[in-house]
């Protein structure tokens, strides 16, 4: 896979941060940027809130010239920062296009998330994978097969040279759900089993016998990076949402952590995935 942690939207919202800062340290206000270089109303803002998709060398070379930033070094920096943030993700061979939880979580250093009602995409085996969207009513196979090899190949960032953390909380619900053959499910959990001896993945259950929980408001997905904010995603069909906010990632962080405590400790719950996976 070529570079699994490229990810050119990280690189949007990192050169829109840089831009932000810059103009702010030479004080202009956007619509003076936009009156100096006759721009269109709108177009400082779009760069500096990484909406932009294909921001362009010349724009940020001009804006550097404009803030008087002279540093070489610097500038090639954010201009290098600009050629990346232009360029496609691995993803867009499997028809990807516009789904960027996957930049997110290419580019992330540690995942944390709490899934209620179905395995981490990250954990899934091929044939959970299949029977989950089949299970969204999908019946085009070749589509299937499609998303099923992209969520492989998502997985890779678990296996590189600097592995992505992750830790994941999952209700009991999700692993004692049927979904297919004896055989498929027998897989599945050996593959949460087999995380056991990755020093970089964390899995728990949370019993399904808790007392109710913040976490029954819904699935989400923390995202940290050490170059960049954290952000929240949630994914609710047919949409899904992003946040980005400092609060807004410290309340979903202080859920997860309550989660966590409450589950089944990580040794706790190997053990009783062990116990699931013996043969009835």
């Amino acid at each position: 896979m070529a570079d699994a942690r490229h990810s050119p939207t990280v690189r949007r919202r990192r050169l829109a941060r840089e831009l932000r800062k810059l103009r702010e340290g030479a004080g202009f206000t956007a619509d003076e940027v936009t009156k100096e270089l006759e721009w269109a109303a709108g177009k400082v803002n779009k760069l500096e809130r990484a909406i932009t998709v294909r921001p362009r060398v010349t724009d940020i070379r001009v804006l550097l010239d404009l803030y008087g930033t002279t540093d070489e070094a610097i500038r090639e920096a954010l201009l290098d920062l600009t050629r990346q943030a232009r360029q496609r993700g691995w993803w867009t061979a499997y028809g990807a296009l516009d789904d960027n939880f996957i930049e997110f979580e290419a580019e992330a250093t540690k995942i944390s998330t709490w899934q209620p009602l179905v395995i981490p995409g990250l954990l899934q085996t091929p044939a959970y994978a299949r029977a989950q969207h089949r299970g969204y009513l999908m019946t085009d196979e070749a589509e299937i097969e499609r998303l099923v090899e992209l969520r492989m190949e998502r997985q890779k960032i678990l296996t590189d040279d600097d592995p992505t953390r992750l830790w994941a909380v999952i209700d009991e619900n999700a692993v004692t759900r049927s979904f297919g053959s004896a055989e498929a499910k027998a897989e599945q959990i050996q593959r949460l089993i087999d995380t056991e001896r990755l020093d970089h993945v964390v899995v728990q259950i949370l019993p399904m016998d808790a007392d109710p929980h913040p976490g029954l408001a819904g699935s989400f997905v923390i995202l940290d990076y050490d170059d960049d904010p954290s952000l929240v995603y949630r994914e609710m069909r047919p949409s899904s949402s992003y946040e980005e906010g400092p609060a807004q990632v410290e309340e979903r962080r202080t859920v997860f952590q309550h989660l966590s405590a409450t589950a089944l400790g990580p040794n706790e719950s190997i053990a009783y995935l062990r116990r699931l996976a013996r043969p009835k």
